[in-house]
């Protein structure tokens, strides 16, 4: 078997989170996607193509796709946006482990207007291969900011005690892992708490789904006069 060169190692390097956080650079697999990050200005640092650069078996071997991409691209991770430029609502996740649910939220953040998605210390990495490929490029063309940068108001989205859910003209929503939610102290800390009404007998909602949910309430408040 012919040896690994050393772009393919580095790919296999960065399926690594703290791989990824030392070297910052992140892997993004597929033409779609690879091309979403060039129409944002991003170009790459390595870029494999199979049949051109590289075998088509040896990009495969490190692929974490269940078919052979043909592209596969390493992309700085400072070079993601990091400036608020959106006017509007955004989402603040605390300890939102799932990947998928953080990739589906930056895409939800994109899709329906909002500013930012804000991550805390504990949420899953933004740049890891399952958020990367939820986010469907989405993330980058969406702010990521630390937990403690999210623009105010805070609005904490609570499964049952809230106000009913309704749209804001800025700020974030805050939203915690399905499993504890939001601790007390960072309630205390919000400006708000919101809830979205659910049918009886439903315990409550993906978190992914709710912040959807409240993203698209913030989308239909009135327009400035």
């Amino acid at each position: 078997m012919a040896r690994l060169d050393r772009r393919l190692k580095l790919v296999g390097r960065l399926a690594s989170a703290r791989q990824r956080v030392k070297l910052g650079l992140f892997v993004c697999e597929g033409e779609d996607l690879v091309d979403a990050a060039r129409a944002e200005g991003m170009e790459p640092v390595e870029l494999l193509v199979a049949g051109e650069n590289v075998e088509p078996t040896q990009l495969a071997s490190v692929s974490s796709l269940g078919y052979p991409p043909r592209v596969i691209a390493i992309f700085a991770k400072d070079a993601l946006q990091q400036t608020v430029t959106r006017q509007g609502a955004g989402v603040a996740l605390w300890h939102v482990g799932d990947p998928g649910n953080v990739g589906t939220l930056i895409r939800s953040v994109d899709a329906l207007g909002g500013a930012f998605v804000a991550l805390s210390d504990g949420c899953a990495d933004p740049t890891g291969p399952k958020a990367v490929r939820a986010s469907m490029g989405a993330l980058f063309r969406v702010p990521l900011l630390q937990f403690e940068d999210a623009p105010r108001p805070w609005t904490a989205l609570v499964p049952r005690g809230g106000d009913r859910l309704g749209p804001i003209e800025r700020g974030a929503y805050v939203l915690g892992s399905e499993r504890e939610g939001l601790p007390e102290d960072l309630l205390a800390r919000c400006d708000g708490r919101a809830t979205i009404p659910l049918s009886a007998g439903a315990e409550s909602l993906n978190v992914a789904m709710a912040g959807t949910i409240a993203l698209y309430e913030a989308s239909r408040r009135p327009a400035a006069s």
